[in-house]
């Protein structure tokens, strides 16, 4: 270990090399529910750091994991049995930015907000949104194929990058994908980008920048009945529109949000859809009568609709600030990641709250309506004796419900430790074999973010948890 740690100090400088108790405590997780274990954690600060910090730990032959600002849910960046955690907070710059191509050159700790802002005053913005954007960095949206509440109309992190610097897991710098429309070599944009750190590192992000909508209206619709929401979200998409957002918050998590930020959320519904619609201004009326009618039509009792900015920044604060509402109800909380088929949301819906009933824990439903990617959100208390292992145990079955229902495991937090487990239950072997072979392919060393994603081949015949211990 001290040789491992001299070398690391070699390889960006000894400050910027980490081995105390304070700082591996405090990188041994993420934002997840999961424990690991880290032996030092360095801070390159150039590519040729980052290249130099991985060639130290291939030639220990020691993991690594790329680590942004911890933001991420599924346990994508906890290191296991003492993996090397290569930060990247300090490579926070904005190299350059293109307004006439609408593209800019980032380093990978850039704050996902941060970036919006620094071209806010050009009508520009990156348009992949997630609740943390003001802490996630761009390395990490890449890393995860973030999404956002704007994903429904704009797309996930994969539609806005680029190209990519990328330091391989030996130690090499590629290219991949380029500002030209059609770049020399294979495009592996699509491999790389969601690909959680097991293909290598980005350490240059070529983004590509979104203009800003010349007009944006936003209406906050409420219902008796989450059923009444979720027929509403399907019935505007099958009008032939495709608004900018469309997200839905249940009666529990409306509640707890209200307490929070005192927007005049109306705490008697039991689901609240909040829908923005962008583009020209004199095609908006128009839909924004539309929605009014659909929904209305489905039981929205009433229709709030933003008169200014402070009024549409303040319903949206709401939505973004749900996750850490809940603190004023348990301490805790599982959030969970899957995606279902819009018109079975009433269905899957109903099936989380009867899951949550049985386990005896609260549950709060905020999620991207328009794409059906659910958030269940499990409340608790660690503190109390068994609860651990029931939100483990409704975690599964709401992972299970989902994708029976022709669902998937993850729309936006990623694979991670969280589900790697249960990749059978939506792939067969010889997909997971040829995901494999992927790996393999960019990582022969197997050292670049190891164990996670993909389950071990004994785990391929059935679905097990992660082992005792790696739960807080």
């Amino acid at each position: 270990m001290s040789c491992l740690i001299d070398d690391l100090g070699v390889a960006v400088s000894p400050d910027r090399v980490r081995a105390g108790h304070a700082e591996l405590s405090l990188y041994r997780r993420d934002a997840s529910n999961f424990d690991g274990s880290a032996s030092v954690v360095c801070f390159p600060m150039t590519t040729a750091e980052v290249q130099a910090v991985v060639r130290v730990c291939v030639a220990h032959a020691t993991p690594y994991v790329a680590r942004g600002s911890g933001t991420g849910l599924a346990g994508g960046a906890t290191p296991l049995d003492g993996a090397v955690v290569v930060s990247l907070a300090k490579m926070d710059r904005i190299i350059s930015i293109d307004a006439q191509a609408r593209q800019a050159w980032v380093e990978p700790g850039v704050l996902n907000l941060d970036l919006s802002k620094a071209v806010a005053h050009l009508g520009l913005h990156f348009a992949p949104d997630p609740s943390s954007q003001q802490s996630c960095t761009i390395g990490g949206n890449v890393a995860n194929n973030s999404g956002g509440p704007h994903c429904l109309a704009d797309g996930v992190t994969a539609a806005h990058i680029v190209a990519l610097e990328v330091v391989l897991p030996e130690g090499d710098i590629v290219i991949i994908g380029g500002e030209d429309p059609d770049p020399d070599g294979l495009d592996l944009r699509g491999a790389f980008v969601g690909s959680e750190g097991m293909f290598g590192i980005a350490t240059k992000i070529c983004v590509r920048l979104t203009q800003n909508a010349p007009a944006v209206r936003t209406m906050l619709l409420d219902f008796d009945r989450v059923e009444d929401g979720a027929e509403t979200v399907s019935a505007i998409i099958a009008a032939g529109m495709v608004p900018a957002a469309l997200e839905m918050m249940d009666a529990l998590c409306t509640r707890a949000v209200e307490e929070y930020i005192h927007a005049g959320l109306p705490t008697d519904a039991a689901a609240i859809l909040l829908v923005e619609v962008a583009g020209l201004s004199h095609g908006l009326e128009d839909q924004v009568a539309r929605i009014i009618s659909i929904g209305k039509a489905h039981g929205a009792r009433t229709v709030r609709v933003a008169q200014d900015e402070a009024e549409r920044a303040l319903l949206w604060k709401g939505r973004k600030t749900a996750f850490g509402a809940i603190a004023r109800i348990k301490p805790n909380y599982y959030l969970h990641d899957t995606v279902v088929p819009r018109r079975k949301l009433p269905e899957v819906l109903n099936q989380v709250y009867e899951i949550a009933k049985r386990h005896d824990l609260l549950v709060m439903n905020v999620f991207h309506a328009g794409d059906g990617n659910l958030h269940p959100l499990l409340v608790f208390d660690k503190r109390e004796p068994g609860v651990m292992e029931r939100v483990h145990a409704a975690g599964e079955e709401i992972v299970r419900v989902s994708v029976a229902a022709g669902g998937v495991l993850s729309g936006e937090h990623g694979i991670g430790l969280e589900k790697r487990d249960f990749m059978p239950l939506m792939f067969s072997p010889v997909d997971l074999a040829a995901q494999a072979a992927m790996r393999a392919a960019f990582d022969p060393t197997g050292l670049a973010n190891p164990t996670k994603v993909l389950p071990s081949p004994a785990a391929c015949g059935d679905v097990h948890h992660v082992p005792e211990g790696a739960w807080i």
